[in-house]
C-alpha cells in the first residue's frame, strides 16, 4: 500500500459519504421555506404539519452533514499538504467565504427558526428559513466555486512553484463554476424531491392519517422531481460542452473512446471489456453523431480519442514522473494519463441511468395515487421507499465521475490559462506515513459508519411516526395566533 492510494480512499469515503448529505439539505430546505410560505399566507393547517414534518428530516440530515463536512477541509492539512501548499493561496477565499456563510449566516438562522415558532413574528420566522435556505445554497456556490478552479484554473499567477491568486472574481464566476452550480443544485432538487416522493407514497399506502398532507407532499415532490430533471438535463449539457474543450481526455473517458471519430457516437452501452485503452473487445450500442452534438452543437465535431490525446498531453506534461523519493512507487515512472475507463464510463452512465429512474418513479407514483387510489400490493411501498436511493446514487456517480476523470491531476491545466498552474496528483500527497493514514481511514471510516446508523436510526424513527411524532395532539387554531407547545420541536 502506498500513502498516496490510502489517501486517495480516505478522501473519496469521506466525500462521497458527506455528499449524500448536502444535496438533500440544500433541496429540502428551500421546499420546507416554500411550504411554510403557503402555510403563512393561507393558515391551511396541512402546510403547518408538512412544514413540522419535513422540517424535523431537515434538521436531522443538516446536523450529520456539519459533522462530516468539518473532516473535509482538515483533510487538506493532514493527508494534502503539498497540495494545501500550491492551492492555499487561491482556496483561502472561496473556503472562507463559505465558512462564514455556512457556520454564522446559516447557523445563526437556522437557530432562529428552531427557537423562533412562538417567539418571532410569523413573517419574521418565515424570513429565517428563507435566509437559512438561501445561505445554503450560497454555500454550496463558493464550494463548487473551488472545485471548479481545480478543474479549470483562472485568475492566478504562477509564483515560486505555486499558485497565486490575481482576481476573486474570475474564480467566483468561472464558466466552469457557472455550469457545475445550477447543474449541482438541480440534482439536489431531486433528491429532495424523490424523497418526498418516496416517504408520502409509503404514508399512503399505510393509509397513516393526515392523508391530505402526504397527496400535497407526494404532488410537490414530483413536480419538483420533473423541472430539476429538465434542469439536469439542460445544465449537465453545458457542462459536457465545457468538458469538451477543457478536458478533452475525460471526455474520451467517459465514453470509452479509444479512437478519434468524425462524426463521433455516444455510447449508450458497452458490452466487452473497457479497461483496456485500445477497445479491441469492446462492442459499443450507439446513437451515430450524438456525441459530437453534446460536445459541440455540431452533428459533424470530431472528438479526439485516447489513442490521440495520449501523445498530446505526453509531449505538454511528460512522459514520466521525476525522479523523487516521495513519489513512491511511481518515482521516474511513466505516466498514465488515462483515467479509470470503467469508473468514468460507467460512472457517467449510472448518473444519467439513476437520475431518469427517480423522476420516472415518481410520475408513476402520482399515477397510481390520482383521484384518491392507492395500490395495495406490497410491491408499492417497496418501490416508492426504493425510489428515494436512486437520485443520491446519481449524484455520487456524478461526483466520482468527475473527480477521478480528472486524473492523474488533481488541478488540471487550463488549455488557454498560465503555463506551469496544474499538479499531478501524486505531487499533492502529504510526507506521511503509511501506517498514518492508514489508522485516520479506519478511523474516520468506523465513526462515519457509526453517524450514519444514527442519521438512518432517527430518519426511520421520525418516518414511520409521519406527523404525529412532530406535532402536538392539539394542533394550533391559526397562523396568526399560536400556543408555544404547538410549535416546540
Amino acid at each position: 500500500m502506498e500513502v498516496l492510494d490510502l489517501a486517495r480512499w480516505q478522501f473519496g469515503i469521506t466525500t462521497v459519504y458527506h455528499f449524500l448529505m448536502v444535496p438533500l439539505t440544500i433541496g429540502l430546505s428551500l421546499l420546507v421555506a416554500c411550504v411554510q410560505t403557503a402555510w403563512v399566507r393561507t393558515g391551511d393547517r396541512r402546510y403547518y404539519a408538512m412544514t413540522k414534518f419535513w422540517g424535523k428530516l431537515l434538521l436531522i440530515n443538516f446536523a450529520m452533514g456539519v459533522v462530516t463536512g468539518i473532516v473535509q477541509e482538515f483533510q487538506f492539512g493532514l493527508t494534502w499538504s503539498a497540495y494545501s501548499r500550491f492551492v492555499g493561496d487561491v482556496f483561502g477565499a472561496p473556503l472562507a467565504m463559505e465558512g462564514l456563510v455556512a457556520f454564522f449566516v446559516e447557523s445563526t438562522f437556522l437557530g432562529l427558526w428552531i427557537f423562533g415558532w412562538d417567539r418571532l413574528p410569523k413573517k419574521v420566522h418565515l424570513a429565517c428559513v428563507w435566509a437559512f435556505s438561501l445561505a445554503t445554497i450560497a454555500s454550496a456556490y463558493f464550494i463548487l466555486a473551488a472545485n471548479s478552479w481545480m478543474q479549470h484554473p483562472v485568475g492566478v499567477e504562477l509564483v515560486d512553484g505555486r499558485a497565486r491568486l490575481t482576481s476573486i472574481w474570475a474564480v467566483l464566476t468561472n464558466n466552469t463554476v457557472l455550469a457545475a452550480f445550477p447543474h449541482t443544485i438541480f440534482g439536489a432538487f431531486m433528491v429532495a424531491a424523490t424523497f418526498l416522493v418516496g416517504i408520502s407514497a409509503w404514508h399512503l399506502w399505510r393509509k397513516s392519517a393526515e392523508e391530505p398532507v402526504w397527496r400535497s407532499s407526494l404532488k410537490l415532490g414530483t413536480w419538483v422531481g420533473v423541472v430539476a430533471f429538465a434542469g439536469v438535463a439542460i445544465s449537465g449539457d453545458l457542462q459536457g460542452k465545457l468538458m469538451f474543450e477543457q478536458q478533452p481526455m475525460k471526455m474520451a473517458a467517459a465514453e470509452a473512446l479509444c479512437h478519434t471519430e468524425r462524426p463521433a457516437s455516444f455510447s449508450v452501452f458497452a458490452i466487452g471489456d473497457v479497461t483496456r485503452a485500445d477497445c479491441e473487445s469492446v462492442k459499443n450500442i450507439t446513437v451515430p453523431a450524438l456525441l459530437s452534438f453534446l460536445a459541440h452543437n455540431d452533428f459533424t465535431s470530431e472528438v479526439k480519442g485516447l489513442d490521440e490525446l495520449v501523445p498530446m498531453y505526453q509531449e505538454k506534461y511528460g512522459t514520466n514522473y521525476p525522479v523523487d523519493p516521495q513519489l513512491g512507487e511511481l518515482s521516474g515512472k511513466p505516466i498514465d494519463y488515462v483515467p479509470v475507463l470503467p469508473v468514468t464510463y460507467w460512472g457517467f452512465r449510472l448518473m444519467i441511468g439513476f437520475g431518469a429512474i427517480s423522476t420516472g418513479a415518481g410520475l408513476l407514483a402520482l399515477w397510481l395515487t390520482r383521484r384518491g387510489r392507492v395500490p395495495s400490493g406490497r410491491w408499492f411501498p417497496i418501490a416508492a421507499l426504493a425510489s428515494t436511493a436512486t437520485p443520491f446514487l446519481a449524484n455520487s456517480a456524478g461526483w466520482i465521475f468527475t473527480e477521478m476523470g480528472r486524473q492523474p491531476f488533481v488541478v488540471v491545466p487550463n488549455p488557454s490559462g498560465v503555463d506551469g498552474v496544474w499538479m499531478f496528483t501524486a505531487r499533492a500527497v502529504s510526507s506521511s506515513t503509511v501506517g498514518e493514514v492508514l489508522t485516520s481511514l479506519i478511523t474516520l471510516t468506523l465513526v462515519y459508519g457509526v453517524l450514519a446508523c444514527v442519521e438512518v436510526f432517527l430518519i426511520r424513527r421520525y418516518v414511520r411516526a409521519g406527523v404525529a411524532g412532530v406535532l402536538p395532539p392539539e394542533p394550533p387554531p391559526a397562523a396568526e395566533k399560536t400556543d408555544a407547545l404547538a410549535f416546540a420541536y
